[in-house]
């Protein structure tokens, strides 16, 4: 049953992500981290965003900016396998703990960078990379933040939505490869992203027939409080334990 709700998790994860390009991680992980733990709900996560990204990308293939891809995934890249060497080397508790503070103190920040209309250069692009690559190999997603840097950037809709897939999808690689490397990839780990990833693919698909068509600032009040949901729950665990 746990796998089934993983599943209908997922697919409306993938469903919300696939419209405001974020969000995936944010429903998903802690249902991950109350099933299997926070060191394993990690790496299970790592493997379900890879497919979502790759459903994003192909779904928005043609508006990609692969000029803002290249320039942040560069130095994001090693920074997320940097990340994710961290985060095993960390008491679960504190995995927690730093997940869930992560999730609540995006909120603000947000709002803060959307009041003040931030319009970013390319090359700031590789610098942001380096920094989110490593906290996304330590707290499973950053995409709270880097959807508005894109939007700073001057990305919107299709082109957003598909650049935002790319270059998570090389950071979420290179964070793969680390834990598979640092052992923390078992076949059962591999299996459980692959169930997870499945939906969240399947829910990119859904979401682009109505991307164009939906009250984008009414999903973010509600990936606020998703992510508010989230931390709380996060807090919750790590007190459990």
């Amino acid at each position: 049953m746990i796998y089934v709700f993983i599943l209908i998790v997922g697919l409306i994860a993938g469903i919300l992500g696939g419209i405001v390009g974020t969000g995936t991680s944010i429903m998903l992980l802690p249902v991950l981290a109350y099933s299997f733990g926070p060191k394993q709900a990690v790496p299970i996560m790592a493997i379900a965003a890879i497919m979502a990204n790759m459903a994003r990308i192909l779904a928005w293939w043609r508006d990609i900016d692969w000029r803002a891809v290249v320039v942040y995934s560069v130095p994001g890249i090693p920074a997320a396998a940097l990340g994710a060497g961290t985060l095993l080397a960390l008491p679960s508790g504190f995995v927690d703990i730093a997940i869930g503070a992560f999730f609540i103190l995006m909120i603000p920040f947000r709002r803060w960078m959307h009041a003040r209309q931030f319009t970013l250069p390319l090359w700031s692009l590789g610098v942001i990379g380096a920094a989110m690559g490593y906290l996304t190999g330590i707290v499973a997603s950053t995409g709270p933040m880097t959807v508005p840097i894109f939007v700073s950037y001057g990305l919107i809709r299709g082109p957003l939505l598909g650049t935002e897939a790319a270059v998570s999808l090389a950071v979420y690689i290179s964070k793969a490869i680390t834990f598979q490397r640092l052992d923390a990839l078992p076949p059962d780990v591999i299996f459980k992203g692959l169930i997870a990833g499945s939906s969240l693919f399947v829910g990119a698909f859904i979401a682009k027939r109505v991307v164009m068509h939906i009250n984008a600032a009414n999903f973010h009040y509600l990936m606020e409080a998703l992510m508010l949901v989230a931390g709380l729950s996060m807090f919750w665990s790590a007190f459990q334990g």
